[in-house]
C-alpha cells in the first residue's frame, strides 16, 4: 500500500515535482504519523535522501516511532543559528532517511511555524534532501497544518476509512483550499 502511495505521489506531480510535503489529518488518532513514517521509508527504497521533520509541536510522535531522543530538533533550529546551518538530524534504520524530531515543546507552536524563520528552516532542509516530509497536527484542531501547507509543494490528507466523518474531511479540505494548499491526495 505504501509503495502504491509513493507511486501515486510521483505521478501526481509530473509537471510540478514534490520536494516538500505536509501530511495532516482532519482529527487526532487517524494514523497520520504512522503512515508518514512508512511512506518516508518507502521513498528511500528508490534511492532518495529523505528528511522526515516532526512539526507536530503539540503531540510529537516521530521520535517515539523511531525510538530516538527528542532533546533537539525543529524547535532547536528555530532558535539556534548553528542548528539552522547544521540541522540536528538523526539517522534511522532506513538508509537514506533522516529524522528531525520536534525538539523541546514551545509555548507558541502556530506562531513559530508561521514565522519567517520557519521558511528558512524549510529551505535549509530542502537543500539537504531529495524530499522533505513534514508531520503536522490535525488541521481542524489547530492552524499549524494550514500554515505549513501554504509553504510547501503539496499536502497529503490522511483519512481513517470507516471512522473519519465525511463532514470533517470536507472541513479539512476547505481549510486547505483557503490557504491555496496543493492537496495531492
Amino acid at each position: 500500500a505504501y509503495r502504491t502511495l509513493r507511486t501515486n505521489l510521483e505521478f501526481s506531480s509530473l509537471d510540478r515535482p514534490l520536494k516538500s510535503l505536509v501530511v495532516t489529518s482532519p482529527g487526532p488518532e487517524e494514523g497520520k504519523s504512522t503512515t508518514l513514517a512508512n511512506l518516508a521509508i518507502t521513498l528511500t527504497e528508490t534511492g532518495r535522501k529523505v528528511i522526515l521533520a516532526d512539526c507536530d509541536l503539540r503531540r510529537p510522535r516521530q521520535h517515539e516511532i523511531f525510538g530516538v531522543e527528542n532533546s533537539a530538533g525543529l524547535t532547536t533550529m528555530m532558535v539556534d543559528e548553528g542548528a539552522l546551518k547544521t540541522p540536528p538530524l538523526l539517522s534511522t534504520p532506513a538508509a537514506g532517511l533522516w529524522l528531525l524530531p520536534s525538539g523541546p515543546q514551545p509555548p507558541n507552536p502556530a506562531e513559530l511555524l508561521a514565522s519567517r524563520r520557519m521558511a528558512e528552516v524549510i529551505a535549509a532542509l530542502s537543500a539537504q534532501a531529495d524530499m522533505v516530509l513534514f508531520d503536522a497536527p490535525p488541521i481542524i484542531a489547530v492552524t499549524d497544518a494550514a500554515v505549513l501547507a501554504s509553504r510547501v509543494d503539496g499536502v497529503l490528507l490522511i483519512i481513517s476509512a470507516g471512522s473519519t466523518r465525511r463532514d470533517y474531511v470536507r472541513q479539512a479540505k476547505a481549510l486547505l483550499e483557503k490557504v491555496n494548499a496543493r492537496v495531492v491526495g
